[in-house]
C-alpha cells in the first residue's frame, strides 16, 4: 500500500471521520477516497491539496516526505513566523523553548 494511503486513512482515523465526512470536508468524493485509501488510485495534486487542508496538515505531511513531513500546518505556521523574527528575539524565544524542552525531559526521567 502506497505511503499516502496509509497517511489519509489514518488521518482519517484519528479524527474518526468516516470516508464520507473526509468527502465532505475535502469536497473529494467519496469513492475518490475509498480509492486513495486502498492504494488502486494516487490522488491528483489538487486533490491531495484539498484533503490536507480538510485534515489541517501540510502537502509534505500528506504524502510522508520531505523536509515538513513530520509538521502539521500549524507548527508549520509557528516555524515561518519564527523565520521572520529578529535575531534577538529569536535568541529570546529559543531561551524559552530550551528551558520548556529541559524541563520536559527532567520530568520524563522522573517518571
Amino acid at each position: 500500500m502506497d505511503k499516502i494511503a496509509v497517511i489519509i486513512a489514518n488521518l482519517r482515523k484519528e479524527k474518526s471521520w468516516s470516508q464520507t465526512d473526509l468527502a465532505n470536508e475535502s469536497k473529494v468524493s467519496r469513492e475518490m477516497i475509498s480509492k486513495y485509501e486502498r492504494g488502486i488510485a494516487i490522488p491528483s495534486v489538487d486533490a491531495a491539496k484539498k484533503i490536507a487542508d480538510a485534515f489541517g496538515v501540510s502537502l509534505d505531511y500528506l504524502v510522508g516526505e520531505g523536509i515538513n513531513a513530520s509538521f502539521d500546518k500549524k507548527t508549520l505556521q509557528r516555524l515561518q513566523a519564527i523565520e521572520e523574527m529578529s535575531s534577538e528575539f529569536k535568541t529570546h524565544l529559543f531561551s524559552i523553548i530550551d528551558s520548556v524542552i529541559r524541563d520536559y525531559k527532567t520530568q520524563q526521567a522522573y517518571k
